[in-house]
């Protein structure tokens, strides 16, 4: 799609994309993977090129981008507070209007949600959410595809319909991957059963979900675990929380993922973390280096599923 398009789109949040597109997501991401495992070239971003705006520092969103975009046949300017006008005194709506009239499609790892969305509506080119204090929807897309890999196939379901009815545990705190979750719970038709120390609830009303009933929430995280298909957490003390770190890891004892806690979900659940984890905090490295572990395919699955949305975003729907 071409600067401008009346069809473009921004990824800044889950419910961006309706179910359907996430179907078809999925089964791009499936196919882009296969090429990439067969060493197969497939560079359809020749002569495209990729901003990386960094607010907040990361490793696993950097390299998954960078790395996939190359592999795409496009180019990638990287992009910081540091070395550029927007750790100044620039508007974020001025360089917006620079960037995007540079670049063809935009990844922006920010603060508050209000900055990325001013920046998307000032935009001429489709916009990535690479994470927010809100919102972090390609961790989620990534998650999800994980799972209809591991459990989807077995029983001959197509992506939507291995999610449908299914049970995950988000345990941990309300932070912008529990708001995602909640997000896909809505759209994809799955239940989120919830678990947060007090104080640190998911707010339904940043997540904006139109069915509340996708969402069950319990003060024990062992009762969320139970009967589950997935179970899932994040560090204590996310990036720009830092002030809290000793208040958190108080409040949080009771909230690591343990191997007690998995056996009370199904015999066959999955475990996922977005990563970096701090094992005897929010997991035991029984639990994330054990076998129902699927951190590391999740990990790598960033690259495939952003190599997917981005060929989405650009290119519309192949085929």
């Amino acid at each position: 799609m071409k600067p401008g398009h009346s069809l473009m789109k921004h990824y800044l949040q889950f419910k961006d994309f309706r179910a359907e597109e996430y179907a078809y997501l999925f089964e791009r991401s499936a196919i882009i993977k296969k090429r990439f495992k067969n060493y197969e070239r497939y560079t359809p971003l020749v002569d495209r090129t990729l901003a990386m705006i960094f607010e907040k520092a990361s490793t696993r969103t950097r390299v998954s981008f960078e790395a996939g975009m190359y592999q795409m046949g496009g180019s990638v300017v990287h992009l910081t507070t540091g070395d550029s006008q927007l750790g100044r005194s620039e508007p974020i709506e001025d360089s917006a209007r620079v960037i995007s009239r540079m670049v063809d499609v935009v990844m922006f790892r920010t603060f508050e949600q209000t900055k990325i969305e001013r920046f998307a509506a000032h935009s001429r080119v489709p916009v990535i959410n690479g994470l927010t204090n809100e919102f972090h929807p390609c961790q989620i897309l990534a998650d999800l595809f994980t799972f209809i890999e591991h459990r989807g196939a077995r029983d001959g379901q197509d992506a939507l319909e291995c999610l449908r009815g299914k049970t995950v545990a988000w345990v941990g705190d309300g932070n912008n991957m529990a708001n995602t979750w909640l997000q896909a719970a809505d759209i994809l038709g799955f239940t989120l059963h919830v678990s947060t120390p007090s104080g640190f609830e998911v707010d339904p009303a940043v997540a904006g979900v139109s069915n509340p009933a996708c969402q069950k929430v319990f003060k024990s995280p062992f009762a969320a675990c139970e009967g589950v298909d997935l179970v899932t957490t994040d560090v204590w003390t996310s990036m720009g929380y830092e002030a809290e770190n000793e208040k958190r890891i108080k409040a949080f004892a009771d909230w690591c993922v343990d191997a007690q806690m998995m056996s009370l979900a199904r015999k066959d659940a999955l475990f996922m973390h977005c990563l970096p984890a701090h094992r005897g905090e929010e997991v035991s490295a029984e639990v994330i280096d054990g076998p129902q572990s699927v951190v590391w395919d999740e990990a790598e699955n960033r690259m495939h599923v952003q190599k997917a949305l981005m060929e989405y975003l650009l290119l519309g729907r192949i085929g």
